[in-house]
Parts: C-alpha cells; sequence; structure tokens
C-alpha cells in the first residue's frame, strides 16, 4: 500500500516532484509557526493540519520524520511586508503585560488548538528569542556581501543573490508593492535582518549587535533554525500562502547568501528542496482577521457546539492547495459527515485488529495509497475510508486494521472517538442535558399511547432550543443551533 511515490506540489519550480529525501531514510520538514500576540484564527489552523498531514504522510511511507515548527515571539512587524509596529511590543502595550506573559499566553492557547485537532507534536517547538546569539551570527556572516546598514537597522540587498522573487513570481520594476518605503533603501524589496531600537525608545525585547540595540527581522529568524535544526538543505518548508510572497522569498534569499550558492534552478540553493503552500481559508463575513474583535477561533466554534475535528474534517474535504471557504453550514455537514463515520468505526471497536491485506480491501487501500500519493489528495482518501467502512461481509478485526491505517493519515483519531464525543453543549444554550432526557421520555410516552400530537410538540418545541430529535439514532438527540 505504501509503494505509490509520492509527489508533491513545489511551490518554487511550479511542479509535481517525487519526493527523493537529501538523507536516506529521513524527511526533515520546517513549518513556519504562529506569531504568539493573539489568538490563531481558524485559517491560521489550516496550515497546521497541512503540515500535519504531511507529516502523518511522510511517516506512514517509512521516512524518519523531523519536523520542526516554529514560535515567533519578536520580530514579527504588524505589517507582513517589512513595515509598521512589533505585534508583540503592540499587543504587550494594550494589555499593560509583560512581552514575555503575552508570548506564553497565546503560545499555551496555540498549543491548546493544536491538541484539539489531532495535530501530532513536532520534534521540536523553536522559539524565536533563543536563537538570538545564532542569529547574529548568522547576520554577521552575510552582512558584508550582502548587506547595507542605514539608521533604522541592517538591511538585506536583494540585488545581490540570484533569482529573488521566484518564488512569489512578483518582481517588478518597482518592486515588490507591499513593501513600506524606508529612505535610503538601495532596492524597493530590501528588507531589515536588525532592527535598531530608535533612538529615546527602549523596547521589552532588544539586544545588543554589532549594529546597536534592537532586535532580528522577522525574516531571519526562520533561516537561523532551520539551518541549526535541519541543515541546508532540508527536505521541505511549509506554510501558509500568504509567506510565498514576502516571508519566503527573504528566507531564501538569506539562505542563498549563508551557502553562498547560486541561483534558484538548483531548489536546494533555496535552503529546502521542496517548498508547499497551502492555500486561504475564506469566510466572506470578513471574521477572519482578528481586528474584528469576536474572529473566528477554534474555542468560537465550540461555544457553538461544534467539536473541533469537525474543522479537522473541513480541511480534509479540500485539497490544501485549494481555496477553502467557510461557512457554518459546511462546519455542520463535515460534523455530520464525521458522525457518520464514527457511528461506524463504533462498530468495530470490540474487535481485536487484524491484518489489514484482505483481498477486499485492497482496491480500496490502492486507491487511499495513491490519493495520498498524488500531493495529498485528502477528498479522494476520505471517500476512500467510507467505501471501506461499508465493505460487507468481512472480518471485523481485518476492516479496524483497514480503518486504522488510513486514519492514522487522516488523524481524526477516529477509533478512540465516540458519538457522544461530538455532541458539545454550545455555551448559548437554554436547556440542559437532563431537561432533554426528561422531554424524550414524554415524548416516548405519548408516541407508545399513539398521542402524535403531543409528540410532535415536544419534538417542536426541542428544536425551538438547538435540540434535533433523531429517531433511530443510538443517543436520540443533538444540539443543531
Amino acid at each position: 500500500m505504501t509503494d505509490t511515490p509520492l509527489k508533491l506540489f513545489n511551490s518554487l519550480t511550479r511542479e509535481l516532484e517525487e519526493f527523493i529525501p537529501v538523507h536516506p531514510g529521513e524527511a526533515r520538514v520546517y513549518s513556519c509557526g504562529p506569531t504568539v500576540y493573539n489568538y490563531p484564527h481558524i485559517g491560521n489552523m489550516r496550515a497546521y493540519v497541512f503540515a500535519d498531514i504531511l507529516g502523518r504522510t511522510l511517516s506512514w511511507k517509512g521516512y524518519d520524520l523531523t519536523h520542526i515548527i516554529n514560535i515567533t515571539d519578536v520580530g514579527h512587524l504588524t505589517d507582513d511586508g517589512d513595515a509598521g509596529e512589533d505585534k508583540m511590543e503592540k499587543m504587550a502595550a494594550q494589555k499593560a503585560q509583560s512581552i514575555w506573559d503575552i508570548a506564553k499566553h497565546y503560545t499555551e492557547a496555540y498549543w491548546a488548538d493544536v491538541k484539539a485537532l489531532n495535530i501530532r507534536e513536532p520534534a521540536k517547538w523553536s522559539v524565536a528569542t533563543d536563537y538570538i546569539d545564532e542569529m547574529i551570527d548568522f547576520a554577521k556572516g552575510i552582512a558584508d556581501k550582502h548587506c547595507y546598514e542605514l539608521d533604522s537597522g541592517l538591511y538585506f540587498d536583494v540585488s545581490t543573490v540570484a533569482d529573488y522573487g521566484r518564488l512569489a513570481r512578483a518582481v517588478t520594476e518597482e518592486g515588490e508593492g507591499r513593501i513600506d518605503t524606508v529612505e535610503g533603501k538601495r532596492n524597493a524589496a530590501d528588507f531589515a535582518i536588525w532592527r535598531k531600537t530608535p533612538a529615546g525608545e527602549t523596547r521589552q525585547m532588544e539586544w545588543d549587535s554589532p549594529w546597536g540595540k534592537g532586535a532580528p527581522g522577522w525574516h531571519l529568524e526562520c533561516s537561523v533554525m532551520g539551518e541549526k535544526l535541519l541543515g541546508f538543505p532540508f527536505d521541505i518548508h511549509t506554510g501558509g500562502i500568504d509567506h510565498r510572497e514576502i516571508h519566503h522569498p527573504n528566507e531564501i534569499a538569506q539562505n542563498q547568501a549563508f551557502c553562498g550558492c547560486g541561483g534558484l534552478d538548483e531548489a536546494t540553493h533555496s535552503g529546502a528542496k521542496i517548498w508547499m503552500h497551502n492555500n486561504f481559508l475564506v469566510e466572506r463575513s470578513g471574521k477572519m482577521s482578528k481586528s474584528s474583535g469576536e474572529f473566528l477561533r477554534l474555542q468560537l466554534l465550540v461555544d457553538k457546539g461544534y467539536h473541533p475535528l469537525a474543522y479537522r474534517m473541513m480541511c480534509l474535504q479540500a485539497h490544501y492547495r485549494s481555496e477553502l471557504e467557510f461557512s457554518w453550514e459546511g462546519l455542520g455537514a463535515a460534523l455530520t459527515r464525521l458522525k457518520r463515520i464514527v457511528m461506524a468505526v463504533e462498530r468495530l471497536k470490540d474487535a481485536a485488529s487484524g491484518a489489514p491485506d484482505h483481498p477486499k480491501f485492497a482496491p480500496l487501500r490502492e486507491k487511499f495509497a495513491a490519493a495520498m500519493a498524488d500531493d495529498l489528495n485528502t477528498p479522494i482518501a476520505l471517500v476512500a475510508l467510507e467505501e471501506a467502512l461499508a465493505v460487507k461481509k468481512v472480518d471485523a478485526g481485518v476492516k479496524r486494521a483497514v480503518i486504522e491505517e488510513m486514519d492514522a493519515v487522516l488523524g481524526l483519531g477516529l477509533v478512540d472517538l465516540s458519538r457522544g464525543d461530538l455532541r458539545l453543549r454550545p455555551r448559548d444554550a437554554t436547556i440542559t442535558e437532563e431537561e432533554i432526557e426528561a422531554e424524550l421520555i414524554r415524548r416516548k410516552e405519548a408516541r407508545v399511547a399513539k398521542d402524535f400530537t403531543t409528540s410532535d410538540a415536544i419534538r417542536e418545541s426541542l428544536g425551538e432550543k438547538g435540540v434535533e430529535v433523531m429517531d433511530g439514532d443510538p443517543l436520540g438527540w443533538d444540539w443543531k443551533l
């Protein structure tokens, strides 16, 4: 089942490429992690569901996986295009808290979301401020040939490396339009390696450097931690599609400078063999933005009665490179689909897991393997899993083994999940579970007495309070606001 060659879309070459590891038997992956100045929204979390599926697939294919996810607690400005205030400093000022406390709180909130979405822990969470000395050393190593100093800091001259911006394919004579103009910059796209603390100011996070007291630029941390923890070149670098335009091209330029590499016709000169990007989660009301107040974070979904794994299912239903539109109706449909799968798997839980290589499952296991090997085509893989659950007249233990094999890649945790786990009480529900059960007993008595008027009235009354009565379901009811 795992012999199908794994092909992945490389954003740098714009081609599907067979995965051939830099180090035989290993897979080294770096994923751009969160800036911990606020809670992550569900669009942010799509990137980590995608990276988790990639990591699970590599493990399933037999590679010894080393996955690094960074935590950005310094250097990321309010405009990704190298302008504005440091996001961490700004939030600390707004909250009148220590920047270290801000980082700790939002890092733990991110980790809670990671756990809720059944995302596997990486080999290491690399924290930017743990690598300041290494960042300064990295910058010193490239400064003479590739950088110049201004009053505001040390800047990278993008004209000193070949093929700058190839990843984004967005280079024009005017340079990248989203990058802020800084007086004295040689090229519009030049970016800060080190930002000096302005005269008369003190930052909560600042360090001494050859270019004055200050803090590293956002792009520097990923180059440094990728090289230190995985070595150049490593296999795969992942991130959201928004990183493809500025952050990753700048990171690549730094990597080229550090390695003394040539142009990007050789992908490994970028620091990684393959660059992968998930597309956006689109939400039409504008609540994906953290500036909107009650933005769409995972806890909001839970507060409305949706299990976090319904969102994981929603992500799996779309290919990672396609836009995914969020709606409450779509999330509800994903939850319903997950419930049906869980109910089918529950019937297998008492069976001892057997060997999955049964002839009835061979074509479905091959379908699943081909889908995942085709650039992580999770929508087709999900269908293969559902078709495997529908196979009749086979040993339950064999079927369980097939489902466990597939779910090890999809990461829904099906064998450990119960139908009851998925029934979450919405925060604003006005009725207790005890009251629901009492009403269902009264409805059952009415039905036995053939008093269907009362039975229907109870069902309608419960429906008005967000309770969906489901005759024939072992649990009998569910929330549906």
